[in-house]
């Protein structure tokens, strides 16, 4: 097993050194609170890789700027709540369209079971010679 406490110091200590920096490109966020977001949704016997944290900051910066973007749209020169929550609500209904994923293949799962049932009901109660000879290739 790895030594759990060294692998921190070094993230640690990766955070203190490169905090504000990847590859010459500082970046837009702290790093310690996001980690420390992280953290707390994290079960705590999780370690987080560093490329992890970086990743993170950078994807932030992305969805920030997607919603700026969508706010700079806005006709007016001065960004409202509402301009706001017209940007962010595609990443708010995430959860929403996953349920509705959810619900629309029960659905369909539910009708293929319907169609299945059906084919047995018509198999079973119009035997025609096209049908006595496609069970015996089944067989």
């Amino acid at each position: 097993m790895v030594d759990k406490e060294k692998i921190e110091e070094e993230e640690s200590e990766e955070i203190e050194g490169s905090e504000e920096e990847v590859e010459g490109k500082e970046f837009a966020f702290a790093m310690a609170p996001i980690v420390r977001l992280m953290r707390e949704e994290l079960d705590k016997d999780k370690l987080i890789r560093s490329r992890v944290k970086r990743e993170m900051n950078l994807w932030l910066e992305k969805i920030c700027r997607k919603i700026t973007q969508k706010i700079n749209q806005s006709e007016y020169t001065v960004v409202e709540l509402d301009d706001f929550k017209t940007a962010i609500e595609p990443y708010e209904m995430i959860d929403d369209v996953e349920g509705e994923r959810r619900r629309i293949i029960a659905t369909l799962e539910k009708i293929k079971q319907d169609c299945d049932s059906l084919i047995r009901d018509v198999n079973r109660k119009f035997i025609t010679p096209e049908t006595v000879s496609f069970k015996e290739r089944e067989e």
